[in-house]
């Protein structure tokens, strides 16, 4: 902020308030001193608001500036204080721009306790039972629900109870879903898959220095636990406890020395060459 006043010409009563605007800066700042005075700005019809800027000497705030606005209303003789307030300058430390928690989350940050809801259409994911709801669907809006004529006794019992057949297929789709460990409300989505083989791909994939120096790849390592689904095409789980990828899940085109198979697939050293024995020179003594 430049010392010199704006164009507008401010109050003579309110720009020679500067000890009365230093008083009040300087209680603002307590303990820390106040620095010089800076300038003016006159605001307002008549320049009856006027603010004194003074520098910021607190060691945390180095380029601010202590604003003090003062006022004299009309056809009075004494100035008043409105506001005081601490201003940044053009080269004051600032915070960063506030993103939100969503934008700032990064891998490793979630710690005991912590919650981290999935956000409601997360693409991630899609609904675990999204086919037999629209199985069930279709059936009631074809009509299938109903009981046929030569239905048998325990088909009409149970429609008789207010239970389609429809609904004891889903309850027992269900029943085999749970039993089989599938009885999840949500599963991982095409595009969580390929985020998900993306990344592990890229910190233990074929790529990687340690996988270019292996002797084999993870492929034909005994210590590799494949994955279930989708992803056991191209990827596992590593379960040496001295390779650098223990417990991770890695590519079958990754690969370290500690192969399950390394002394048999590593190439034997050539045998050394014997002595060679000149028989025409002459040794030196």
């Amino acid at each position: 902020m430049s010392a010199a006043t704006r164009s507008r010409t401010p109050d003579r009563l309110c720009a020679d308030a500067v000890p009365l605007a230093r008083e009040v800066a300087e209680e603002a700042a307590f303990p820390h001193p106040v620095g010089p005075h800076l300038g003016a700005e006159g605001e307002g019809e008549g320049g009856r608001v006027v603010t004194h800027f003074f520098e910021s000497a607190d060691p945390a705030y180095r380029g601010w500036r202590w604003g003090v606005t003062v006022v004299r209303a009309a056809r009075a003789r004494h100035v008043t204080v409105d506001e005081v307030t601490l201003f940044p300058g053009d080269d004051a430390l600032l915070a960063p721009e506030w993103l939100p928690w969503s934008e700032r989350l990064r891998p490793g940050d979630l710690g005991p306790g912590d919650l981290l809801p999935v956000e409601e259409g997360d693409p991630r994911l899609e609904p675990g039972f999204a086919v037999v709801e629209e199985a069930a669907e279709s059936e009631a809006e074809s009509g299938e629900a109903g009981v046929p004529a030569d239905a048998s006794p325990e088909a009409t019992a149970v429609a008789a109870a207010g239970v389609r057949p429809s609904d004891n297929r889903r309850a027992e789709t269900a029943a085999l879903a749970d039993e089989l460990g599938l009885g999840r409300t949500h599963v991982l989505s095409r595009l969580g898959l390929a985020e998900a083989a993306e990344r592990w791909d890229e910190n233990y994939g074929a790529g990687t220095p340690m996988a270019q120096g292996a002797p084999a790849s993870c492929l034909s390592c005994g210590f590799l636990v494949p994955l279930a689904g989708s992803l056991r095409q191209g990827f596992g789980v590593c379960a040496n406890e001295y390779a650098p990828a223990d417990g991770r899940v890695v590519s079958l085109g990754f690969g370290c020395g500690a192969h399950s198979e390394a002394a048999t697939l590593m190439p034997k050293p050539a045998p050394r060459p014997g002595p060679v024995i000149d028989h025409v020179g002459a040794d030196p003594l």
